[in-house]
C-alpha cells in the first residue's frame, strides 16, 4: 500500500514555478495511487476578509493564521513534504510545517527550490540551520542547488522537476521566425527588461519580429513603460497564463528567451524543450546543465541584451544550428518526465518511512526504563 503524502506548497492562486510543480507532482502521485493531502501555504481568504488583501501586513497576518490552522490536515499523512523558497518565505511557510510535523511524529521532506539558496544560507544560517538539520531529507531539483547546500554543510538529494511532455506539441520550426517568447514572472531578478532591450535591437534587422511576454509581477508597469519609451511594436503582454493554456502559447512561438540573473531549474525552459523551441538563456543556476553548455540551447552573458539579440540572429540564419539545438533539447528531457522521477520519489518515501519506523522502535525500550536507571 502506498503511503499518504501531505504536500505543503503554494497553490496556483499564487502563480509561479513552485505552484506549477506542486500541482504537477500532486496530480502525478494521485494517478499512481498515492493519497495526497494538499495544504496550500496561501489559503483563500473568507469573502468577508477579502478587503484585507489591500493591506500588506494585515494580509500576511491573516494568511499565516489561516495557514497554520490548516496544518492540522497533516496529521492524516505518513510523510510531510514541504515546498520551500528563501528568506522570510522560509520562516512563514516551511518552518511552521516542519514544527507541526515534528510534534506529530511525522517524517519531513524539505523540497527546496529557490535560486537564491546561496545568499539565503549565508545571511540566515543561524536562523535556518536548526530547521535544515531537523528534517529527514532535503530535496532539490538540480545538482547546482545540491552543490550549494553541500558547500554550507547540508546534504541534499537531487530529484528533478517534472514535466508532462504529452501536454506539449513538439514541432520543428522551419523556417525559424523571429517570434520570441518569454515566460517568466515580471520580477527584477528575471530581467525581462533585458529581454525587451534585446528585442529592440533585433527589431532593427527584423521589422516583423514579435515578442510575447507571459507572466505577471511587480515590474509590469515599468516594463510597459520601457516598451513605450523605445517605441516598440510587436510586443504583447499577455499576463498570467493558466497551465492548461500554456502549450498553445509555446506552440505559437519560435524562439524562447530568458534573461534571468537569479535562477535554478526553470520549468519554462523544460516546456520550451518539449515544444521544440530553441532556447537562448543566461547561464544562471542549473541552466548551463539544462542547456548542456550550449548543445541544447545558446548561452549568453547576463546583463548583455546585445549578445542575446545576436544569438537570436544566429539561430535565424543557421538552420542546422536551430534544428539541432531543438532536437537535442527534446532528446534530453527524459530525466524530467514522470516515469523517471516517479521511481526517485517512491524510493525516498520508502526510505524516510523505514527510518522513521526504525527510530520509533528504538525509542520504545528507552521510554520503558524507570527514571532512576
Amino acid at each position: 500500500m502506498r503511503p499518504s503524502i501531505a504536500l505543503v506548497a503554494p497553490s496556483l492562486d499564487t502563480f509561479g514555478g513552485q505552484a506549477i510543480q506542486a500541482r504537477a507532482l500532486a496530480g502525478a502521485l494521485r494517478r499512481d495511487g498515492y493519497s495526497v493531502t494538499f495544504v496550500p501555504i496561501n489559503p483563500r481568504f473568507p469573502k468577508s476578509a477579502q478587503w484585507l488583501r489591500r493591506y500588506p501586513y494585515l494580509r500576511t497576518v491573516l494568511n499565516e493564521a489561516l495557514y497554520v490552522s490548516s496544518l492540522r490536515e497533516i496529521r492524516r499523512a505518513d510523510v510531510v513534504q514541504v515546498f520551500s523558497a528563501s528568506y522570510w518565505s522560509f520562516l512563514l511557510a516551511p518552518v511552521p510545517a516542519i514544527l507541526a510535523a515534528k510534534l506529530l511524529g511525522k517524517p519531513v521532506i524539505l523540497h527546496y527550490h529557490s535560486g537564491e539558496a546561496s545568499d539565503h544560507l549565508i545571511r540566515w544560517r543561524r536562523v535556518i540551520a536548526p530547521f535544515l538539520r531537523s528534517v529527514d531529507e532535503i530535496v532539490v531539483p538540480s545538482s547546482y542547488l545540491q552543490g550549494v547546500f553541500a558547500h554550507h554543510g547540508h546534504r541534499a538529494r537531487v530529484i528533478h522537476n517534472v514535466i508532462d511532455t504529452s501536454q506539449f506539441h513538439y514541432r520543428e520550426r522551419e523556417p525559424l521566425r523571429p517570434w520570441l517568447l518569454s515566460v517568466r514572472n515580471l520580477e527584477p531578478h528575471y530581467r525581462v527588461d533585458h529581454t525587451i532591450a534585446a528585442f529592440a535591437r533585433l527589431k532593427q534587422a527584423f521589422p516583423a519580429a514579435t515578442l510575447t511576454i507571459a507572466g505577471q509581477g511587480s515590474e509590469e508597469q515599468k516594463l510597459r513603460h520601457l516598451v513605450s519609451q523605445l517605441g516598440l511594436s510587436g510586443v504583447e503582454f499577455i499576463g498570467r497564463v493558466e497551465p492548461a493554456a500554456l502549450p498553445a502559447i509555446y506552440d505559437a512561438a519560435h524562439v524562447f528567451v530568458n534573461s534571468s540573473v537569479v535562477d535554478n531549474q526553470p520549468v519554462s525552459i523544460l516546456e520550451a524543450f518539449a515544444s521544440g523551441l530553441p532556447v537562448i538563456s543566461t547561464p544562471i543556476g542549473d541552466i548551463p546543465a539544462m542547456l548542456r553548455e550550449g548543445e541544447a540551447g545558446l548561452l549568453v552573458d547576463p546583463d548583455d541584451p546585445v549578445a542575446m539579440a545576436e544569438a537570436v540572429t544566429r539561430l535565424l540564419s543557421e538552420r542546422d544550428l536551430s534544428l539541432g539545438i531543438a532536437r537535442r533539447a527534446r532528446q534530453g528531457i527524459e530525466p524530467y518526465t514522470w516515469p523517471r522521477v516517479r521511481e526517485e520519489w517512491s524510493a525516498l518515501y520508502d526510505e524516510v518511512l523505514t527510518a522513521a519506523t526504525a527510530g520509533q522502535r528504538d525509542e520504545v525500550p528507552a521510554r520503558s526504563f524507570p527514571s532512576h536507571v
